[in-house]
């Protein structure tokens, strides 16, 4: 198994982790991997739904796209105004 070292961690971020470590039954060890086990999953969750989202959006059709006006045109006629 790999080691970590981390250092110069907040001393209060040390004491939460020691709390929660010691509710879960758990050495803070166990608990610090847990924790990361659950902060990777949840990131990896967030990448592959940003992933879907912008595939939906891709899918989108829009039906009249070319005939829409330019957007720097409609910025300068409402600043103009």
């Amino acid at each position: 198994m790999s080691l970590l070292q981390v250092r110069d961690i907040p001393e209060d971020l040390y004491e939460n982790l020691a709390r929660v470590a010691k509710k879960e039954n758990r050495s803070i060890a166990q608990e610090t991997i847990v924790l990361l086990r659950k902060a990777l999953d949840l990131k990896e969750e967030h990448i592959s739904r940003r992933k879907r989202v912008l595939e939906e959006i891709d899918e989108l059709y829009v039906a009249e796209a070319d005939s829409f006006p330019d957007p720097a045109l409609l910025i300068r006629e409402d600043r103009d105004r």
